[in-house]
Parts: structure tokens; sequence; C-alpha cells
């Protein structure tokens, strides 16, 4: 199992709310916010698991920002790899974050 935070940007554009996911550039739609951003979540785990499937996961991830987090931040099973988003403390944060196991 990979463990995989995200970051979920919401903004309306032509009537709709749109919810993009920027460090991986996937985006989805929904008329309400609760459904763009479980529009999101399952274009991100489609996204991740395809990526997984490819063997590209690692890369993807690295090229985002991602990285590794230490093996002894890792609570659940042995199996399981945990990223953490590299962030920008200046950056202003304004959206939400969720956590996405594939």
């Amino acid at each position: 199992m990979t463990s995989i935070p995200y970051t979920s940007q919401l903004f309306e554009e032509d009537g709709q709310i749109v919810a993009l996911c920027p460090e991986l550039n996937v985006s989805s739609f929904g008329d309400t916010p609760a459904e763009a951003l479980a529009s999101l979540q399952e274009a991100v785990t489609l996204f991740l698991e395809e990526c997984q499937w490819m063997g590209t996961l690692e890369m993807v991830l690295e090229e985002a920002g991602y990285r590794r987090a230490p093996i002894t931040q890792v609570r659940s099973a042995a199996s399981a790899v945990r990223w953490q988003l590299r962030v920008d403390q200046a950056q202003e944060r304004w959206y939400t974050e969720q956590r996405l196991t594939i």
C-alpha cells in the first residue's frame, strides 16, 4: 500500500465547481464542492493507480515534489510506503489536504 497526501483547490468556472490537485495537475468538477471533491478523489485515484500499473508512480511523485517519508514515520503495515509533500512554508495554503491510499 502507498499513502499519498494531496491538496485540493476549489474554484468556480462556468457555473461548475472545479476541484484541482495542483501537485499532480489533476482536476475534476461537480455541481457542489462535495461533488467536486469526490470527483477529484476518484480522478486522483485512477491517475495514481495507472501510474502504479505502468511502473512510473515513484517518478511521477518525485517530479511532483513528493519524497518518501522516513521509515520511522510509517506507523502502518511494514509493506506500506508513505509519501510526504514538500511544502514551501512561505506559500499560503488556502486549500484542503486529503490522503489517498492505493
